[in-house]
């Protein structure tokens, strides 16, 4: 299976550019500050990818 087909792939990397592109246009965000739009955003970006990286260990052991 490519990477563009891997269902956790996808969401990680929507998940990575809706926080980038929240944090091109927040201030706050920029400045490493918590804001209440950012906050979910950037912890569901932080959530899928740790998931992400769990899921690589583990083909890497098989």
């Amino acid at each position: 299976m490519s990477l563009r087909q891997n269902p956790l792939y996808v969401r990680y990397m929507n998940a990575f550019d809706e926080s980038k592109g929240h944090t091109r246009t927040c201030e706050a965000c920029q400045n490493e500050q918590a804001c209440p739009d950012g906050t979910p955003i950037h912890e569901r970006f932080a959530r899928l990818q740790e998931a992400w990286n769990k899921h690589l260990t583990q083909q890497q052991r098989r």
